[in-house]
C-alpha cells in the first residue's frame, strides 16, 4: 500500500516538473543522440524524459504483479505439497481419539492409515497394535510390531513411554525372546523407571528366573508408585516357583535348607509362608510342614494366616486338630476354631467330626462362615450321602 502510494507521488512530482519546464522545453526541447554499434537512437528531452517516466511506471507494476504470482504459487504448491502429511496427522489425532474413547477398531484402521504420512509412525503402529491386541487381532498385532522393527525404536528417538509399550504388547503376544531383548538394551534404566522394573520382574516371573525376581523385590517395594498387592502377588509367585524348583533340581532336603537360609524377616511374611506351606502339602512333606503350622495354630494371633490355611492340600492333620481343639475347649462358639477344626478333619478324612463342627459353625448367630466353610461341609455331606441337604448348602453360597 506504501509502495503504491509512493509510485503515485513520484508520477504527480514528475508531472510538476514537466509543467514547470514545458515552456522552456517548447521554446528549445534540446536533442538526444544514443548510437551503440549500428543501433542510433535520436528524440528530443521531452519525448526521452516522457518514455524514462512511462518505463518506470511499467517496470513498476510489471514488479508487482510478478511478486504476487510469485506469493500465490508458493502458497499453492505449500498447500498441495503438505496435504498428504496434514490428512496423517488429522488420522492419528482421530485415531489416538477413538483409542481413548474404546473404539479399538476405528483407532486401528486410523493410526495404522495415517502411520506414514504424519512423521510419527513410531507411536501411531504402537498404539494400532495396542488397539488390534485388545481386539485380540494377534495377525495385525504381529503385523504392526514387524513395522516397527523397521522404524527406529532407539529410547532418544521413541521415548522411553513408547519402548514401555512395545515391551507390553511383546509380552502379550508371548514373545518372550523379543521383549527380553528390548528390556537388555535398556536395562540401565530399569533402577530409574519403576514401569520398567515392573516388566522386568513380570517377564522374569515367566522366565522362571524366580531367584533374580526375589532380588529384585527389594527394589521394586522401594518404588511408591507399585502397590504392595502388585508385591504381594510377585512374592507369591517368585517365593512359590523358588521352593518348587529346589524340589524339581534337587529335593526335599534342597527345600529345608533353602527355607533355612532366608532371612528371619521373610520367613515372617504370611504370602512366602503360605508358599512355603503349599508346597510342602503338595508333595506330602508333612513334618516340616507340621513344624511350621503347629506354632502359628497355637499363637492363634495371626487370623488372616490362619484362615489361609484352610486351603492348603494337606493330607494329615491330626497334630492340627488337636491344636485347634484345645482353643476350642476354652471357647466352644469361637468361629474361627470350629472352622479350622473342621477342615483339619476333612483334610484327615474324619467326615463326622467335620459334619459336627460345621453344623455347630452354620447354626452360629449371624454369618460367621463364609464360602470356603459351605463348599467343605457340602463336600462332607456328599461324602455321607446327605445329598440334599448338601444341595442346600450350595444353595447358601448363592444367596
Amino acid at each position: 500500500m506504501k509502495r503504491g502510494l509512493l509510485i503515485i507521488l513520484g508520477i504527480l512530482i514528475a508531472i510538476a516538473i514537466m509543467i514547470s519546464v514545458a515552456p522552456t522545453l517548447i521554446e528549445d526541447p534540446g536533442y538526444i543522440l544514443i548510437s551503440t554499434g549500428d543501433v542510433i537512437l535520436e528524440s528530443t528531452v521531452v519525448a526521452m524524459f516522457i518514455r524514462l517516466i512511462i518505463l518506470f511506471i511499467v517496470l513498476s507494476l510489471l514488479l508487482k504483479l510478478l511478486k504476487g504470482g510469485i506469493n500465490f504459487s508458493f502458497a499453492a504448491w505449500n498447500k498441495v505439497a503438505f496435504a498428504s502429511r496434514r490428512r496423517a496427522l488429522r488420522d492419528l489425532n482421530k485415531g489416538i481419539a477413538a483409542y481413548v474413547l474404546g473404539d479399538y477398531k476405528q483407532a486401528e484402521h486410523l493410526l495404522a492409515k495415517s502411520a506414514d504420512a504424519s512423521s510419527l509412525e513410531h507411536i501411531a503402529y504402537l498404539v494400532a497394535a495396542d488397539a488390534a491386541q485388545k481386539q485380540s487381532l494377534k495377525p495385525n498385532t504381529e503385523h504392526y510390531l514387524t513395522l516397527l522393527e523397521k522404524s527406529s525404536d532407539t529410547l532418544k528417538a521413541a521415548g522411553l513411554e513408547a519402548i514401555l509399550i512395545k515391551i507390553k504388547l511383546l509380552i502379550g503376544q508371548q514373545n518372550y525372546q523379543q521383549a527380553r531383548e528390548v528390556i537388555d538394551q535398556h536395562h540401565k534404566h530399569i533402577g530409574h523407571d519403576a514401569r520398567l522394573l515392573s516388566l522386568e520382574i513380570e517377564l522374569s516371573l515367566i522366565e522362571k528366573r524366580f531367584d533374580y525376581v526375589i532380588k529384585q523385590l527389594s527394589a521394586a517395594k522401594k518404588q511408591k508408585t507399585i502397590t504392595s498387592t502388585t508385591i504381594t502377588q510377585w512374592q507369591n509367585i517368585a517365593f512359590y516357583g523358588a521352593f518348587n524348583q529346589q524340589i524339581a533340581q534337587h529335593d526335599n532336603n534342597a527345600l529345608t535348607q533353602y527355607w533355612q537360609q532366608l532371612p528371619r524377616k521373610t520367613k515372617q511374611v504370611d504370602v512366602i509362608v503360605l508358599a512355603y506351606c503349599q508346597v510342602l502339602a503338595e508333595n506330602n512333606i508333612h513334618q516340616p510342614l507340621a513344624k511350621i503350622l503347629l506354632p502359628v495354630i497355637k499363637k492363634g494371633a495371626d487370623i488372616k494366616l490362619l484362615k489361609a490355611i484352610r486351603s492348603l492340600p494337606i493330607t494329615q492333620a491330626d497334630d492340627l486338630i488337636s491344636a485347634a481343639q484345645k482353643h476350642l475347649h476354652n471357647d466352644p462358639h469361637n468361629a474361627l476354631w470350629l472352622s479350622l477344626v473342621a477342615h483339619f478333619a476333612v483334610f484327615s478324612q474324619q467326615w463326622p467330626l467335620a459334619e459336627k463342627a460345621f453344623n455347630t459353625l452354620v447354626n452360629l448367630e449371624g454369618t460367621p462362615y463364609d464360602n470356603v466353610d459351605l463348599l467343605a461341609f457340602s463336600e462332607v455331606l456328599e461324602h455321607q450321602n446327605q445329598l440334599e441337604k448338601a444341595n442346600q448348602v450350595l444353595r447358601k453360597i448363592h444367596t
